[in-house]
């Protein structure tokens, strides 16, 4: 998906992402069911889209330290 296609004030960076040029992550809730991650500093990648009830076990999982 490209990153123009989503509104971009509704982007949040990770609050793991350090404000020193670092790791970047960004999600954005797209609709009821799909988020979108993406890469602050290299906006021009586009965005990965995933499934709402993905990318919550795919955070759960780090949470958990299972991944």
């Amino acid at each position: 998906m490209k990153r123009y296609d989503l509104p971009a004030n509704a982007w949040r960076k990770s609050s793991y992402s350090p404000d020193n040029g670092g790791e970047c992550v960004e999600i954005q809730q797209v609709d009821r069911d799909t988020v979108a991650v993406g890469d602050s500093k290299n906006r021009s990648q586009g965005a990965f889209v995933f499934s709402a009830a993905a990318w919550s076990t795919f955070v759960d999982a780090i949470k958990t330290g299972e991944l």
